[in-house]
C-alpha cells in the first residue's frame, strides 16, 4: 500500500506537464508545437534514464532512489513556471522527468519482490500510479487555475509526502532477509523477441495515451465552445479512468490469460479513440472515459509480461516497458503539435486511431508466458515464490 501510494506521489508529476500545457499556451502565447516541446523535455532524458536505471538496478539494490526521485520529480515541475525563459521551463521538466525516470525501475522492482509475480497486486500498484495521473489536472487547476504559472511552487508538496512515505518501506527493506537462497535464472528462459513484440505494443499505446493527455484540454476546449472546465474535466477523466483500468485488469488477468485480456482491450480503444476525435458534444466524455480505461486494463500486464518474458532482468523489463516505451510517446507529441498548427487539432489527433490497432496485431503474435512466477491462476510451491522473490531482489 506504501508503494502504491508512493507511486501516486511520483506519477502526479507525469500528469502534471500535460496538465499545465494549457497554462503555458494561455499566459505565455506558445504555440502548439511549442507547447507540445515542454512535454518531449519531460519524455527524452526520461526515454534513455529509465532503461538505464533499470539495468543499474538488476545489478545493484537501490532503494535509496525511491525517496531522491520523487523529491526530484517534484522539485523540477515547481520550478518549471517561475521563468518566463522557454529554455529553464524546458530544463526543469526534464529535471522532472529524471527524477520520475529514476523512480519507475526500482520502485517496480520491489513492487514485484513484494506482491510474489501476483497480477490483482501489481494491479494495485499501478493504481497508485493513476491516481496520481488523475490527481494532477485538478492539483494543478487548484494551484494556478486562479492565479499564474508563479503558483507551480506549490506543486512540491506531493513529493514531499511521497518522500516521507518511502522512509517506512526503506526500514521494511533493511530487515535481515531468511529462508532464501541464492538463485539464477537461465538466460534461455528469457523470450527476447516477443519482449521487443511487446516493447513495441507498448510504444503504440504511448503514442495514442501521450498524444491525447497532451492536447485532450484543448480539444475539449474547442469542443466545448472554450469552457477551460471542460478542458480540466476531459484530462482528468482520461487519467481517472486508468485507475479503474489496472485493477480491472489485474482481476481479469486472474480469469483469462494477460495476453488475450490486452487484445480485448486494444481492440475497445479503436473505437474508443475514434469517438474522442469525432464525437461531437458531451458525449465526447463518455468515450474519453472508454479510452482510458481501454489503454489502461493493459498497463499492469504489460509490466509483468515484460519481467517474465525477461526473467534473469527484471530492472531492465522494468526500465523498458515502465520508461523507455511510455517515454517514447512524448518524442511524438512535437510532430502532432506541429501538424495541428498547420491543419487543425482534430486533423492531428486522427492518427492516433491507428496506434491501439497495432497494440491489438502485435498482441496477436504473443504467447503467455508459462514460466514460474508469472502469476497465472495456479499457486506456485513456496520454495518456487521464494526463489522468485530472491531474483526480484537481486
Amino acid at each position: 500500500m506504501l508503494l502504491a501510494v508512493g507511486h501516486a506521489c511520483v506519477d502526479i508529476y507525469q500528469g502534471a506537464v500535460a496538465a499545465l500545457i494549457p497554462f503555458f499556451v494561455a499566459e505565455r502565447d506558445y504555440t502548439y508545437a511549442v507547447a507540445s516541446g515542454i512535454v518531449l523535455a519531460a519524455s527524452l532524458l526520461s526515454s534513455v534514464a529509465q532503461p538505464v536505471f533499470g539495468l543499474l538496478t538488476d545489478r545493484w539494490a537501490m532503494p535509496w532512489l525511491l525517496p531522491v526521485s520523487t523529491l526530484l520529480g517534484g522539485v523540477g515541475i515547481a520550478l518549471s513556471g517561475l521563468s518566463g525563459s522557454y529554455g529553464l521551463t524546458l530544463f526543469f521538466v526534464a529535471v522532472s522527468g529524471i527524477g520520475v525516470a529514476a523512480y519507475h525501475p526500482e520502485s517496480a522492482r520491489v513492487a514485484r519482490q513484494a506482491s510474489e509475480g501476483s497480477h490483482s497486486a501489481m494491479g494495485w500498484f499501478s493504481l497508485g500510479g493513476n491516481i496520481g495521473f488523475a490527481l494532477a489536472p485538478l492539483m494543478v487547476a487548484a494551484a494556478i487555475g486562479h492565479g499564474s504559472l508563479h503558483w507551480t511552487p506549490v506543486l512540491v508538496l506531493p513529493a514531499l509526502a511521497g518522500a516521507a512515505l518511502c522512509v517506512p518501506v526503506l526500514r521494511i527493506l533493511a530487515r535481515p532477509q531468511t529462508g532464501t537462497a541464492k538463485t539464477q535464472v537461465p538466460r534461455g528462459a528469457d523470450d527476447v523477441a516477443s519482449f521487443v513484440k511487446l516493447s513495441l505494443a507498448v510504444v503504440s499505446r504511448s503514442i495514442v495515451f501521450t498524444g491525447l493527455s497532451t492536447f485532450i484540454s484543448l480539444h475539449a476546449q474547442q469542443r466545448m465552445q472554450g469552457s477551460t472546465t471542460a478542458g480540466t474535466g476531459a484530462l482528468f477523466l482520461l487519467f481517472l479512468g486508468g485507475a479503474v483500468g489496472s485493477v480491472l485488469g489485474g482481476s481479469l488477468a486472474n480469469r483469462y490469460d494477460r495476453v488475450r485480456v490486452s487484445r480485448w482491450s486494444y481492440l475497445l480503444s479503436i473505437a474508443a479513440v475514434t469517438g474522442v476525435i469525432y464525437t461531437p458534444g458531451p458525449a465526447m466524455f463518455l468515450f474519453v472515459a472508454l479510452t482510458s480505461a481501454g489503454l489502461y486494463v493493459p498497463f499492469s500486464l504489460q509490466v509483468t509480461l515484460g519481467q517474465d518474458y525477461l526473467p534473469s532482468r527484471i530492472g531492465t523489463a522494468s526500465g523498458i516497458t515502465l520508461g523507455l516505451t511510455v517515454s517514447i510517446g512524448g518524442l511524438i507529441s512535437p510532430l502532432l503539435g506541429h501538424f495541428a498548427d498547420t491543419t487543425t487539432l482534430r486533423t492531428a489527433l486522427t492518427p492516433l486511431i491507428a496506434m491501439p490497432a497495432l497494440s491489438w496485431l502485435l498482441f496477436r503474435t504473443l504467447p503467455e508466458p508459462t514460466a514460474p512466477g508469472t502469476g497465472t491462476v495456479t499457486p506456485a510451491p513456496a520454495t518456487a515464490r521464494q526463489d522468485a522473490e530472491t531474483h526480484a531482489a537481486q
